[in-house]
């Protein structure tokens, strides 16, 4: 869980006390959950001493994405956003890792069909390492559905979807689970609540395709092709079965909020050994390489947030 607020906030073109970043509990983003979002991390390299958003650009791109696919009625600055998001991290001067919340929120006092005014703001927090990431958590399948696209945009980090995901949540910690898995509209594993699945089986890593309810997700693809480009592992894309997890050699989730996270067990049947597997160790390893700066791969996926560079862009 994220600690205490930090200091600042950004809120609609300016760094505000924490406060004060708020709208009105009769706006449309409170009564119908009308607003899109990106969950972003920043990783500090300490040796560096500077502090890395990992895949930054692409996390704006998918929220102008969902600027539209919600038709709000603005054009998503990503400049601006850019400079939103490396402000609220050097206002607050974090010298650890940070969990970032960039949002576009239809404020005012519109109906369920109003498409503005939208207000943008940005927050951080930090967020340290969970047991979950070394030890591995048992994950099972709940009753609740990834709708169908041509129900809920599930590919739109849309608030109001998080609701299927948080009915998924209480379910799996009822029965006992620290992850939900959800399965899609025809029975195939979509992903869990705000995270990725992947299987190893037989040496093939093998995750849902984005036509089966998920999230594009920006971590998914980095994952995909570390394990191609870097770990020499073959990757599939497809349907996957539930029983199929049961049969997986290995199994992780993977997002912003859950990095690299082994699964070692689906509804309470141990997956390969029932330990963090070596695949998964080596990947997490390389992951966390590269977003830290640690790694000399993909410098094109970090942006640095107190350097010259990023100074230049916050002005």
């Amino acid at each position: 869980m994220a600690d205490t607020h930090p200091r600042f906030a950004w809120f609609n073109g300016r760094l505000v006390p924490w406060e004060e970043a708020r709208i009105h509990v009769y706006s449309p983003a409170v009564k119908y959950g009308a607003g899109v979002f990106e969950g972003l991390r920043g990783y500090w390299n300490e040796g560096e001493r500077e502090m890395f958003v990992f895949r930054l650009r692409e996390h704006l791109e998918r929220l102008a994405f969902g600027i539209k696919v919600m038709r709000f009625d603005v054009t998503a600055d990503l400049g601006q956003l850019e400079r939103a998001v490396i402000e609220v991290v050097r206002a607050n001067e974090f010298r650890d890792g940070v969990h970032i919340r960039l949002s576009a929120l239809l404020d005012g006092d519109g109906e369920m069909y109003s498409v503005g005014p939208v207000t943008f703001c940005c927050t951080a927090n930090t967020r340290p390492p969970t047991k979950a990431l070394t030890e591995g958590l048992a994950a099972g399948v709940v009753s609740w559905r990834r709708p169908e696209d041509a129900a809920l945009p599930m590919r739109v980090k849309a608030n109001a979807n998080y609701q299927n995901g948080r009915m998924a949540v209480h379910e799996a910690k009822a029965n006992g689970y620290g992850a939900a898995i959800l399965l899609n509209n025809i029975g195939k594993v979509a992903e869990g609540p705000g995270m990725c699945l992947f299987m190893l089986r037989g040496g093939v890593a093998v995750t849902p395709s984005v036509t089966s309810g998920i999230l594009e997700s920006i971590t998914r693809d980095a994952v995909i092709r570390l394990l191609r480009d870097e770990l020499g592992v073959a990757v599939e894309e497809r349907d996957v079965d539930r029983s199929e997890l049961y049969a997986a050699d290995e199994a992780f989730f993977c997002g912003t909020a859950w990095e690299v996270t082994p699964i070692t067990s689906v509804d309470r049947l141990p997956v390969g050994d029932g330990r963090v597997g070596a695949l998964t160790k080596r990947l997490q390893a390389l992951y966390f390489a590269v977003a830290k700066g640690e790694s000399a791969l993909h410098p094109a996926w970090r942006t640095p947030v107190y350097g010259a560079a990023s100074a230049r862009a916050a002005e």
